[in-house]
């Protein structure tokens, strides 16, 4: 089959790949919808490196998949998984027995994970392989587009969400209004909270005003982001602060906006941050998460509050793209100027 790959330096090959095969505790899994995610970017850039040299072959990439399983392995129950399932694969396979894995943080895993779309092939491919314990069922009520947004951004917001414990009086500043950020935009106003949505995009504030935040700052062009949250909330800071773009300065002014007692949460990968330890955390007593993507358990709990709640994930998405444009896609996704991006099927 035809899986997708990257070379580095920017660019896309499509590749013959060996159709999988399931072990005995394996599924393979028709894929319907792959997502694109800003994680990708960093091999997009400069390829697989050291990680290619894990299994033999190119990886197949993408981490976001969705489908319908079409074979199980010989040890697979018929209440672990069927042909026909429509199912969600949270991304990472772990040992299966290890605390971490029983809790369902297989990415977790004490003697180490997998990640499908990095050390093992991924969705942007006709099928897939997957481990029985990886597949998350898919609500009929939710579309495959929906099922790659929770196998990866969505619930990874969902997941920070919980963490901060919101509440519906409460208010939160989200920074970054990319495909997380909006996620947790929609998901934090859909419980109820008043959401203040933070990006240096007028556009992306755009959608987050129609994905349910209550106020927008774009802190290109509105001055100091921490005292306009201040200004909105009588002085005092936000309840709660979610960080999805991954810029320092953003990451910073997500702790300073906090009121005291207040909880900030990471979920941007990489880089860095610098913090006045005294004022902007322990005088202040604001706790500070970091938020790595999500359970299992979250990810089928997070399905099951969007069709709830029945919130238009199918939104999120402005690309939708075959596997033979991926150049194309990965070459507009790299600019990071539009919404969610998905493979389909």
């Amino acid at each position: 089959m035809k899986g997708v790959v990257f070379p580095g330096d920017y660019t896309v090959e499509i590749a013959t790949v060996d159709d999988p095969t399931p072990g005995p505790r394996d599924v393979i899994v028709e894929i319907r919808a792959s997502g694109m995610c800003g994680t990708d970017l960093k091999f997009y850039h400069d390829g697989m490196g050291a990680i290619a040299s894990r299994q033999p072959g190119p990886i197949v990439m993408g981490h976001e998949p969705t489908g319908v399983i079409v074979e199980v392995g010989s040890a697979v129950s018929s209440t672990e998984a069927r042909v026909g399932q429509r199912v969600m694969i949270h991304h990472y396979e772990g040992c299966g027995i290890c605390d971490p894995c029983r809790s369902g943080w297989t990415q977790m895993c004490l003697p180490g994970a997998s990640a499908y779309g990095l050390t093992a092939n991924g969705a942007h491919a006709a099928y897939m392989r997957a481990h029985c314990t990886s597949i998350v069922q898919l609500p009929d009520e939710l579309s495959f587009e929906a099922g790659a947004a929770l196998s990866c951004g969505t619930s990874t917001a969902w997941g920070a969400l919980k963490r901060l414990d919101l509440s519906g009086d409460q208010t939160v500043a989200v920074f970054g209004q990319g495909p997380v950020g909006l996620s947790a935009t929609l998901l934090a106003a859909a419980m109820g909270a008043r959401v203040i949505a933070v990006d240096l995009s007028d556009e992306r504030l755009e959608r987050a005003r129609v994905f349910g935040a209550a106020l927008t700052i774009n802190a290109s062009t509105s001055g100091d982001v921490v005292e306009q949250l201040r200004s909105v909330t009588d002085g005092l800071g936000v309840d709660a602060t979610i960080e999805a773009s991954g810029s320092a300065i953003a990451r910073r002014q997500s702790v300073q906006g906090v009121r005291s007692w207040g909880r900030a949460a990471y979920v941007g990968e990489g880089g860095d941050v610098s913090l006045e330890v005294g004022p902007d955390l322990l005088r202040r007593q604001v706790t500070l998460h970091g938020c790595w993507t999500f359970s299992h358990q979250e990810q089928a709990a997070c399905a099951r509050f969007i069709v709830s709640r029945n919130l238009d994930l199918d939104a999120l998405f402005t690309e939708r793209w075959s596997l033979g444009d991926a150049a194309s896609a990965y070459e507009q996704f790299d600019r990071q100027s539009s919404g969610k991006a998905v493979f389909l099927m």
